[in-house]
């Protein structure tokens, strides 16, 4: 028992969380007759300077050649994590991207009692230290040409579609308010047509959200924060979400109903992790290139 133990502690802190991956998937979501859009969604970075393996992946995804990048937020892991984030983005100039937070965007991470997750959501217990939120911001808007979705939402025309995106602020702080981006999407509507489709972002997948995402009917819904249990069981998968989405869509390409509703649901396992849990575990570090296609 002594050396499983072992052996599984050597393999998910020394191995495994090295072995990033892309999954691809599809999913018919868009607008009929609209043409496919190839979607990378990234999340979950956790940046830190020093993590260059990490970062030399995230800037190869460029070489994919998506026609849309959906960043669901947690970019930042340490106080100078952009200087990594810089380095892993910035072959994404010029490519049309959307992102919103997580926490750790805003507030830099700190030591946690892994099993208190078996307790529910994780709160905050300490006084935060701020991260440069701003920095990454102007970043990822001035330099990457991305849209910030945060209890926003805008009309962006990709791969010569028609598409409504929006999103919330982290609804694991309680950052998310519904009452702004309801007012933001009924401005985009000054225009509807039948050929537009409508995406919707957020990090953290909790029920009151999705719901929420498609009473403002959405077609999609993009999300991550769960780091697809980060040590799961095999043959079982995870064993916590950190929110109350079901533990069986902790991760992957899934569907999501309400209100006589079903509309896809993407919730990314994240590429990393906080510095102070480095440890994948039967859930590899990933992105998704995700084909959305025409309803028929």
């Amino acid at each position: 028992m002594g050396a499983v133990g072992v052996g599984a502690a050597v393999w998910g802190i020394g191995i495994e969380r090295y072995l990033f991956t892309v999954r691809e998937a599809s999913a018919a979501a868009l607008a009929p007759g609209s043409a496919p859009v190839r979607v990378l969604h990234i999340s979950d970075a956790h940046m830190a300077p020093w993590q260059r393996r990490k970062q030399q992946w995230l800037a190869s995804l460029a070489e994919l050649a998506p026609d849309l990048i959906v960043n669901t937020g947690d970019n930042l892991g340490h106080t100078e994590g952009l200087t990594g984030i810089r380095r892993a983005f910035a072959p994404f100039a010029g490519i049309p991207g959307v992102f919103v937070h997580g926490s750790n965007d805003v507030q830099a991470p700190a030591p946690r009692n892994p099993l208190n997750y078996f307790r529910g959501p994780s709160r905050v217990h300490h006084k935060p230290q701020p991260l440069d939120t701003a920095a990454m911001d102007a970043f990822f808007i001035d330099e990457l040409g991305w849209v910030d979705l945060n209890n926003t939402a805008a009309r962006m025309d990709v791969a010569g579609n028609s598409i409504d995106l929006f999103g919330v602020d982290d609804p694991h702080r309680g950052w998310d308010d519904f009452g702004a981006l309801t007012a933001a999407t009924s401005s985009t509507d000054t225009a509807p047509t039948t050929a537009t489709s409508r995406i919707a972002v957020a990090h953290a997948p909790y029920r009151r959200v999705l719901d929420r995402f498609v009473d403002l009917g959405a077609d999609a819904l993009f999300a991550g924060h769960t780091h697809g249990g980060q040590v799961c069981l095999p043959g079982f998968g995870a064993l916590v979400a950190n929110c109350d989405i079901p533990l069986k869509q902790a991760k992957g390409l899934s569907s999501w109903s309400h209100r006589g509703r079903t509309v896809p649901l993407n919730v990314s396992a994240g590429c990393g992790h906080s510095i102070y849990a480095p440890v994948r575990f039967a859930c590899r570090p990933e992105a998704t290139l995700l084909t959305l296609t025409a309803r028929l």
